[in-house]
């Protein structure tokens, strides 16, 4: 007997008369919901701990680009008070500045075979301490010999650091936000330079014998971080792959993927990607003999790092305040705050690249970069041959100069380090990247050394009217040999460097890995 406006249904379940609850279904379906929501927030809270996880990978990886970046912005200012202190001469002036960056490819050169040999984040800290020691001796250097040496060892260092981070970086990225990622070092070079300035300026009223010294030695302070970071982030799956440390791989791939399904599909392609790689034949045979396939990629990678320097951008920087002077500025103080204005331009600006070069592209933005230089380099050169010293060419003339290192910013500057680290294939990735970092040092270092000379021989605006033609120049080379690499993952870039270039064609297939072959 049932009570009052409550009946027994078919299935022995109660409900009300009027109303029936259907209460077996709908619990069923409350729970699907609370299921379904737990789903998404637990999906929700690793996407957001993913990406906190790999962007402090990234940063602190980029941390000895700072090194680079502070050393040529210091050095600027630095050589007007080591040349009062030390009495050296304009060639010694040029050697200075320019051999850092000269000796940095013995660090780029070797950093490849020691990152496949103990792993990419030691390879990091290794490059830290060896500038540590470098900066340290620069620091006490009584004679233009003993900073020589100090130079040396800084430069090593940085040619192990330069190289190695980029790498790093695109091989703990996800694929959707590996370009701004890989991007980083370059942002922390600006970084750097922008803080090498600023320690020009702050320390430009000690004496000539104290302000260079002090200078140099606040350069050691990003280095101690970076001994603090080799505890925090991890090694790189894809060279634990190769280190056949798959689980480890695994494990480092779920911090850093946002899904579990992700992570498997990445794990596969790297061990599809590291068990294609000829084993037998040595690395340095495949990149002396390329396949035609990896002779593209080489002309790409070590093209698109030649071209980065061999525009001006570090004679820019190093010889900001001689350039600025040529336009009619006397006063020290007032040269070496333009010249942060110069830091400023550089460092602000990446920050479009970072926003924008996942978004629409590598190309595009090296298209916009490379036009740009070559405008402003041309402003540069006319501005400082064909106008009188006064008000109007010194406007003119900082104007130029920042606009210069700010489309480099956007641009050429990081983009070049992005795609060094992804077009090469895993096994030769961290050689042949460094092979593109020795192109890209070893000619920062030949237009150092010569800017000076040139420059006395054809004038401040003739050497930079070479420069605009070069930059040209750098369009054309974007055109024909630099394909568009967003949004695919490292295995399936190598695809669009087999038989031919593909660099507007179909998007590779994920399920196209499994044809990858070393020829």
């Amino acid at each position: 007997m049932g009570m009052a406006g409550v009946q027994e249904n078919g299935h022995g379940e109660m409900g009300l008369s009027d109303f029936p609850l259907g209460s077996k279904n709908k619990y069923k379906r409350m729970d699907s919901e609370f299921t379904d929501d737990d789903d998404q927030y637990q999906l929700e809270r690793r996407k957001k701990s993913t990406r906190k996880y790999v962007f402090g990978c990234a940063v602190f990886a980029s941390l000895n680009n700072v090194l680079l970046g502070y050393d040529v912005g210091v050095m600027s200012g630095a050589i007007l008070f080591i040349q009062q202190d030390l009495k050296i001469t304009e060639v010694q002036q040029e050697v200075l500045v320019g051999v850092l960056s000269i000796i940095s490819l013995i660090g780029s050169l070797a950093g490849g075979r020691t990152s496949d040999a103990i792993g990419r984040k030691w390879t990091m800290g290794f490059a830290a301490v060896i500038f540590q020691i470098g900066a340290a001796v620069m620091t006490i250097a009584p004679s233009f010999e003993i900073l020589m040496v100090g130079r040396i060892l800084a430069g090593v260092g940085i040619g192990f650091g330069v190289m190695i981070a980029p790498v790093y970086i695109a091989e703990i990225s996800p694929t959707i936000a590996r370009g701004s990622l890989t991007s980083f070092p370059e942002i922390f070079i600006n970084l750097g330079i922008l803080l090498g300035y600023v320690s020009n300026y702050a320390f430009s009223g000690l004496s000539a014998h104290i302000s260079w010294r002090v200078m140099l030695a606040v350069g050691i302070l990003p280095s101690v971080f970076i001994g603090v970071a080799l505890f925090i982030i991890p090694e790189s799956p894809r060279w634990l792959v190769l280190q056949n440390r798959v689980e480890e791989a695994r494990l480092v791939l779920m911090k850093t993927n946002e899904n579990d399904s992700e992570v498997e599909e990445r794990l596969a392609e790297i061990q599809e990607a590291a068990g294609t790689a000829d084993t037998d034949k040595p690395v340095w045979r495949e990149l002396l003999s390329p396949s035609p396939a990896l002779r593209r990629m080489l002309i790409t990678g070590i093209g698109i790092q030649c071209f980065q320097q061999i525009t001006g951008i570090d004679a820019t920087v190093y010889y900001s305040p001689a350039i600025f002077k040529a336009a009619g500025i006397e006063d020290e103080s007032k040269l070496l705050a333009a010249t942060v204005a110069v830091g400023v331009s550089k460092t602000a600006f990446i920050l479009i690249a970072i926003i924008l070069i996942d978004k629409v592209g590598r190309k595009p933005l090296l298209y916009v970069s490379t036009i740009g230089m070559t405008t402003c380099l041309l402003g540069v050169g006319i501005t400082l041959l064909l106008m009188k010293e006064g008000s109007i060419s010194i406007a003119l003339a900082i104007l130029f100069v920042c606009g210069n290192v700010a489309f480099f910013s956007v641009g050429i500057g990081p983009v070049c380090w992005v795609l060094t680290s992804e077009i090469f294939p895993l096994r030769l990735r961290a050689q042949a990247s460094g092979l593109g970092a020795v192109g890209n040092r070893m000619c920062s270092g030949l237009i150092a050394m010569s800017f000076l000379s040139v420059s006395r021989a054809i004038t401040v605006g003739g050497t930079f009217l070479i420069f605009s033609v070069i930059s040209a120049l750098s369009v054309a080379f974007v055109y024909k040999h630099v394909p568009e690499t967003k949004g695919k993952s490292l295995e399936q870039i190598e695809l669009l460097f087999q038989d031919e270039y593909t660099f507007q064609g179909d998007e590779v297939q994920l399920g196209d890995v499994e044809h990858l072959v070393q020829k």
